[in-house]
């Protein structure tokens, strides 16, 4: 006996491609599916540059932030060397993943309630700049941390601007949610990679950059499945007790995850030859760091065929995660045998955002709109 309802086709008003429950996915322009999944790609790809810039050991290639150098924007070859065009490469890739998250908040906001918010955002995004100058230039009259302080200010007017947006949005939020999300925590990020650099790349702070970037790759899986489903209440679509044991299941692997940072943290890959780790001891975090590994494969196992036994819509998924979470598994060992070399290490790190980002469309599709 099931506890779910079998939904009924979506009845749409005549003449329009809008559903009983809000927006229908045809309404997406395409435009949003090419900037969201280039969004996605790029969180990707910002963690592998990322892990470049601590695995070469060019963490201080830039000494400066946001400058590179006391004197220069770009890194000056002859005393940065090829870490400093690693470190600046990086901060490159930070600002197109930036854009890319601009673009994505400025196409939702279009495509659910045309131009008036999208000009909002832009006040409010003109407003921050004139306000970010006003307190970088006062800053340095006062010889206070003026960059710091800029980043700040625009970073607190593009959350004013979300919540502006968001009070007006009255169709599809969830779409709207997660893409302002994302703008402000590549916002964020870039002042988290600042503190990382003046703080002399403290193991703490590059953790929390590297975990903050992997839940934005999360976020940015989440829109790419909500952009395609339809808006509105939902229901379970999985029995009570499947849905408790996916998310104790999530449990395991962001356990699995946090102890795989610290142990990263406190391994031979500061991030630059002059630092030197003295933390948790690596060797036993490494154990560590495999038990909620072992049980994370238990229970996707125990899941898997559940789901396979009683075809729930979630099977395929679980498949794609299973397969990413062997693979992380099997790279983890094979680093640990060969002593950590860094393109080993590189690897597992993305592969965990994809686990993540695989885990998180799961998790959505635990639940389908309800019945019209």
């Amino acid at each position: 006996m099931t506890d779910t309802v079998t939904p009924a086709p979506i009845a749409s008003e005549p003449g329009s491609n809008r559903g009983v429950f809000g927006w229908l996915p045809s309404q997406i322009d395409r435009r949003v599916r090419v900037f969201a999944w280039l969004s996605f790609v790029a969180e990707v790809i910002i963690i592998g540059t990322g892990g470049a810039v601590r695995l070469t050991g060019s963490g201080l290639g830039c000494t400066e932030w946001p400058l590179c150098t006391p004197e220069s924007l770009v890194p000056v070859y002859e005393l940065q060397g090829i870490h400093g065009a690693i470190e600046f490469g990086n901060r490159l890739m930070t600002g197109l993943v930036g854009l890319l998250a601009l673009a994505v908040v400025m196409l939702t906001l279009h495509a659910l309630s045309g131009r008036r918010l999208v000009i909002r955002a832009v006040w409010f995004a003109l407003g921050g700049i004139v306000l970010a100058i006003g307190v970088y230039a006062a800053a340095s009259a006062l010889d206070l941390p003026a960059a710091a302080l800029m980043s700040t200010a625009l970073l607190l007017a593009v959350i004013a601007g979300m919540i502006d947006s968001l009070r007006q949005t009255t169709e599809r939020r969830d779409l709207a949610v997660l893409a302002w999300i994302v703008l402000v925590g590549v916002m964020a990020q870039a002042v988290v990679g600042g503190f990382a650099v003046i703080s002399d790349l403290n193991p703490l702070i590059v953790g929390f950059h590297y975990t903050a970037s992997l839940l934005l790759v999360c976020v940015t899986a989440a829109y790419l499945v909500r952009m395609d489903a339809v808006g509105g209440p939902r229901e379970r679509a999985v029995p009570a007790w499947f849905g408790v044991l996916t998310h104790v299941t999530g449990l395991a692997l962001a356990a699995t995850i946090l102890f795989g940072v610290l142990t990263t943290g406190s391994g031979p890959h500061s991030g630059d030859a002059a630092i030197v780790r003295a933390g948790f001891d690596a060797t036993f975090l490494a154990h560590v760091h495999s038990w909620p590994g072992y049980i994370l494969g238990g229970l996707l196992a125990v899941l898997a065929g559940a789901a396979w036994a009683l075809r729930l819509p979630v099977r395929r998924w679980l498949l794609v995660l299973i397969l990413a979470v062997a693979v992380q598994i099997a790279v983890g060992v094979w680093q640990a045998r060969e002593g950590l070399p860094p393109v080993l290490v590189g690897i597992h790190m993305v592969l965990a955002s994809l686990s993540a980002a695989a885990y998180t469309v799961v998790v959505l599709r635990l639940k389908r709109p309800v019945a019209a």
